[in-house]
């Protein structure tokens, strides 16, 4: 192997260590985000809640988790916003 087939395999392997680390640290979010999406899609389907599902709305719960997802869903149920 010359210099280069080297200093390019432990680039990549930087890499891929780096990639493994950001996924692991952001996993939670995520998962968080789209537990909130589904509580939201439940409020709306099996309670037919009335909450307009706007850009805002998403990126509320998408960002807020579950807690996003109620905060919406109260502020919807006595009527002080997203209500369509």
């Amino acid at each position: 192997m010359t210099g280069l087939e080297i200093l390019l395999l432990v680039l990549v392997l930087v890499g891929v260590l780096l990639a493994a680390t950001i996924v692991r640290a952001i996993s939670p979010f995520i998962v968080n985000a789209v537990v909130g999406l589904l509580v939201l899609f439940l409020a709306n389907a099996v309670f037919a809640l009335p909450i307009a599902v706007t850009p805002v709305v998403l990126l509320i719960v998408a960002l807020g988790g579950v807690l996003g997802a109620i905060a919406v869903i109260v502020l919807a149920l006595f009527g002080i916003a997203f209500v369509p």
